[in-house]
């Protein structure tokens, strides 16, 4: 029997920062060498995955300093004279008021189980960000209180321990595959991946189009 949701922020409850990604793609290469835009994202994607997956346990840090390594990283790989916490505090502004799917307060406030919000985050940046918009989920669970990022299972164990329940009676939503369908189904949770652009997934990802269509799983 599901008892709750557990659910992923950024990308599925609000929309994630890749305007702003692109806008420091951009100026990185007007301030630099002129390599292209997407060169740059590829480049800064790769070291910051990089730096993700290594921040585990006593390497753990925070996301805001990942975030700021790898913008330092891009600069200086691509000759560029901006400042990398200018750069960085244009991506935390975006964290902490990001914009909101139109679907994400009306699951939230009428779903008949409790909604656990489980974010690859830094906790002061999702707190304000809940605040922001107004939301009241049940919990709340991030990877700084973890101390590691999905798709590592701890932040679910944790998840599942402090709520009460088993990996059977909860139900994992994210727009990861990754992340969140291959970190929650790696610890027995079943996952619906949100895909709101109708993208092609992989066969056997149990796919919805809008937070409300999980209510009809149930």
């Amino acid at each position: 029997m599901i008892k709750a949701f557990f659910i992923d922020f950024y990308g599925t409850v609000v929309h994630e920062d890749g305007t702003v990604v692109k806008q420091i793609s951009e100026i990185l290469s007007k301030t630099g060498n002129g390599a292209d835009v997407s060169e740059i994202d590829k480049f800064w994607g790769k070291d910051f995955r990089n730096k993700f997956e290594e921040a585990y346990g006593e390497n753990y840090e925070s996301q805001r300093e990942l975030e700021r390594q790898s913008i330092q990283d891009t600069i200086d790989h691509f000759d560029s004279n901006a400042d990398a916490d200018e750069l960085a505090d244009m991506l935390f502004e975006q964290w902490v008021k990001p914009p909101i799917f139109e679907d994400s307060k009306e699951f939230l406030e009428n779903s008949p189980l409790p909604v656990y919000i489980v974010s690859n985050i830094d906790k002061a940046d999702i707190e304000e960000a809940i605040q922001f918009h107004g939301l009241n989920p049940a919990g709340v669970f991030t990877s700084e209180d973890a101390k590691s990022y999905k798709p590592c299972g701890r932040i679910f164990d944790m998840a599942l321990e402090e709520a009460g329940l088993r990996p059977n009676e909860v139900i994992h939503i994210g727009d990861s595959i990754g992340s969140d369908v291959k970190g929650a189904r790696r610890k027995g949770i079943r996952a619906l991946l949100i895909n709101r652009s109708g993208k092609e997934v992989p066969d056997g990802v149990e796919c919805i189009s809008s937070l409300k269509d999980a209510l009809s799983v149930l």
